[in-house]
């Protein structure tokens, strides 16, 4: 019997209006890119199996939340029960990036008593000529904040994949480390089935197993 997921991890997707977050998630869940995408209304919800190692899939629900002001309410409801961040900027769009700080501490002063490991994406890098924000001072923000730094884009499909499985495998490390763990009652980390494996952070009692599909 092989298991379908070894972990499922719940990522939320934050950052102003028309930085290309759904056109982002869409090209990582879909493989397409939409030249028109209406505004996300509320929160929606994707997901993609990751394997981040020979034989290790990664369960991804992917949250897609507005970026105006009058959805935020519905948006803070699903911080809490995240374990995992992208937080875009539109490279074009200095202050899309000056808001950073602000997603940041939304973010933190709704997710306790847990805490979610966060990406910082700057987006639409095809857009090279219209640059607001260079790498650099991106990079400069994201240390420190203790985070890692990206530029992606979905109409060219740049560095899309790596967003997604690296923020995964981050995730995935502290878990086996044990740094995150599964808890009753928090929908950031499940776990998976399989058998004859015993995960870091359960226990099983001898000649019993369950499933915490």
């Amino acid at each position: 019997m092989e298991t379908i997921w070894l972990y499922q991890f719940r990522l939320i997707v934050i950052g102003d209006s028309t930085v290309g977050k759904s056109c982002l998630i869409r090209r990582f869940t879909e493989g397409r890119f939409a030249q028109v995408s209406d505004p996300t209304v509320g929160v929606d919800f994707f997901s993609r199996l990751v394997e981040i190692e020979p034989g290790k899939r990664i369960k991804l629900q992917i949250w897609d939340t507005a970026g105006q002001e009058r959805f935020r309410s519905i948006t803070r409801a699903y911080y809490r029960n995240s374990v995992g961040g992208l937080l875009l900027f539109d490279i074009t769009n200095r202050r899309s990036f000056q808001n950073v700080h602000n997603w940041l501490e939304e973010a933190r002063s709704h997710v306790q008593p847990h805490s979610i490991v966060f990406l910082l994406v700057g987006h639409k890098c095809d857009l090279e000529a219209q640059r607001q924000v260079t790498q650099h001072e991106a990079e400069k923000l994201a240390g420190a904040y203790g985070m890692r730094y990206v530029e992606t884009s979905a109409r060219d499909a740049i560095n899309v994949e790596k967003a997604f499985v690296d923020l995964t495998r981050e995730i995935f490390e502290l878990v086996r480390n044990g740094d995150i763990q599964i808890q009753d009652g928090w929908e950031g980390v499940k776990s998976g089935f399989v058998p004859n494996t015993v995960h870091s952070s359960e226990e099983v009692t001898k000649g019993s197993r369950q499933c915490f599909c």
